[in-house]
C-alpha cells in the first residue's frame, strides 16, 4: 500500500471545500523510505501522481516504484465541511506490477475537527488467488504548526499497530517532511523504529 492518502486528502478538503472551479495539478516526489501505514514498502522511493478536483470532489492517480515492479493507486471521492467539522468519503484502488503485492481496494472515511483528524478505511485484499481477506485501518491524528502525531493500527484478517511523529513544511515551494515511525512486530516482524526523510513538489496544471 502506498502513502497516507486519506490523511492527505482529508487535509486538502478544507482547501476544495466550495470551490466552483476545477484544479488540475501533478506532483512528484522522492522518500529515503516508504514506509505506509507503519509498514515498510521500499527502501529510496520515487513517486509521481496527478489530481483533479472540483466543488469538493477529486480524483488521481499515483505511483511509487517498489521492490519489484511498480505501485499504483487510484482514488476518488468527496469532502466538504459542515459546522467546522471536515469530512470525506472516498474509494482508492491500489494495484501492483511485478510480484511485490496483491490488490486493495477500501472505501476511505475521514472527520477532522480544530489539530485532531480520524481517518478509517474498510477494504478488501485478494491475497494472490487465496482467500480474500478483509481489514480495517484506523488512524487518529494531531498536528499544528507543521508537527503532527499519528497512531494507527489494523483490524479483522490484519492486525498491527504503529506510532508516527512528525514535521512538515515548505521551503522554495519543496515540500519536506521528517518523520519518526515506531511499528510493532506484527507489523514489521519485528519491533522497528525508523527515520524518515521526504521531499516532494506539487505542479498546478491549470
Amino acid at each position: 500500500m502506498r502513502k497516507r492518502i486519506t490523511a492527505v486528502l482529508l487535509a486538502s478538503t478544507v482547501a476544495w471545500a466550495g470551490q466552483a472551479h476545477s484544479e488540475l495539478s501533478a506532483n512528484v516526489g522522492w522518500a529515503s523510505d516508504y514506509f505506509y501505514r507503519g509498514i515498510l514498502q521500499a527502501p529510496s522511493s520515487a513517486s509521481a501522481g496527478m489530481d483533479f478536483e472540483k466543488s469538493g470532489f477529486y480524483a488521481g492517480t499515483w505511483a511509487a516504484d517498489v521492490d519489484d515492479g511498480l505501485e499504483i493507486d487510484a482514488y476518488l471521492g468527496y469532502g466538504n465541511t459542515i459546522s467546522d467539522i471536515d469530512y470525506s468519503v472516498g474509494f482508492t484502488g491500489y494495484y501492483y506490477t511485478g510480484d511485490f503485492d496483491d490488490t486493495y481496494q477500501e472505501i476511505n472515511l475521514g472527520a477532522g475537527y480544530g489539530y485532531a483528524s480520524l481517518d478509517v478505511a474498510v477494504g478488501r485484499y485478494d491475497n494472490f488467488g487465496g482467500p480474500t481477506q478483509d481489514y480495517t485501518y484506523y488512524s487518529l491524528t494531531v498536528g499544528k504548526a507543521g508537527f503532527y502525531g499519528k497512531a494507527g493500527g489494523f483490524k479483522q484478517d490484519f492486525d498491527g499497530e504503529y506510532l508516527e511523529f512528525g514535521y512538515e513544511t515548505s521551503l522554495a515551494e519543496i515540500e519536506l517532511g521528517f518523520s519518526a515511525i515506531f511499528a510493532n512486530s506484527d507489523l514489521a516482524g519485528e519491533s522497528t523504529e525508523s527515520l524518515v526523510i521526504t521531499i516532494g513538489k506539487v505542479f498546478d496544471i491549470n
